[in-house]
């Protein structure tokens, strides 16, 4: 596919990123301790000048919305959300599952989104209208359709064990094929590359999921909150399904 001027600058501002994170892994930087109790290190603010430098450059217009710098004109018509370092703890804890995430909202729906995970080897991408992409092959999800025979993954759970839905959530575990953690990106990627069927996350926010939110439905899945509702700025939970399970795995929540 040949990427819009805004795919483009948000593939060149994810590359630019990787290359500060790769500089900086596994290098024993300080880590900070923010307010709501989650790391920041320095990387996570390199890479998020770094991409915000590129994004204002090209879309003075556009607001923008990042994990480490703040907001800017939130309420523009076209707003970019940025997670420069998603998996900030793996990057302390130097194992390889954290990425950067980009994507576009215009008008309250993404329309765009980058995952990049440069040390894990996967740039996925998509833009609404034309497909989703893996490492340059275009993905699409599974065509699983009962819930005996799918792969599921969870993460960021915590919230889940502490609400009603918990012993929904096991009885759900005991009828799936195979149940998995993957995790931030990767069980998005594995989602939208058909290799698992489903994602459950009940403690995130739009920053870490946006960008992945496009790609599984460029990919021909569905993403919703928990709840079945859109994907919005205000949303704390995932149900990402290959689209053929959404409806059995809500119901299987209720």
């Amino acid at each position: 596919m040949k990427p819009s001027p805004e795919l483009q600058a948000a593939l060149d501002a994810a590359k630019q990123a990787a290359h500060i994170a790769r500089s900086m892994f596994q290098h024993n930087i300080e880590v900070r301790i923010k307010a709501d109790k989650s790391p920041v290190t320095e990387a996570d603010v390199r890479c998020e000048i770094a991409i915000r430098e590129i994004l204002e450059s090209r879309f003075p217009s556009h607001g923008f919305y990042g994990e480490e710098t703040g907001s800017r004109d939130a309420d523009a018509e076209s707003l970019w959300l940025v997670d420069p370092i998603d998996g900030t703890k793996a990057f302390v804890r130097e194992y390889p599952m954290f990425s950067t995430q980009i994507a576009l909202m215009r008008r309250g729906e993404i329309v765009l989104g980058v995952s990049s995970a440069p040390v894990y080897g996967e740039l996925s991408f998509a833009e609404r209208g034309c497909g989703a992409y893996l490492n340059g092959k275009s993905i699409g999800v599974s065509t699983v359709s009962t819930l005996d025979a799918a792969a599921l993954s969870a993460g960021n759970i915590r919230t889940l064990a502490l609400d009603g839905r918990w012993p929904k959530y096991g009885a759900l575990v005991a009828q799936v094929n195979r149940i998995r953690g993957y995790g931030d990106f990767l069980h998005y990627h594995l989602l939208a590359g058909g290799k698992i069927d489903a994602v459950i996350e009940s403690d995130v926010n739009i920053l870490d999921i946006a960008a992945c939110a496009a790609i599984v439905a460029e990919a021909g899945g569905r993403f919703t909150d928990l709840n079945g509702g859109p994907v919005t700025l205000q949303s704390t939970s995932v149900l990402a399904t290959n689209g053929r399970l959404h409806a059995a795995v809500l119901a299987a929540l209720a």
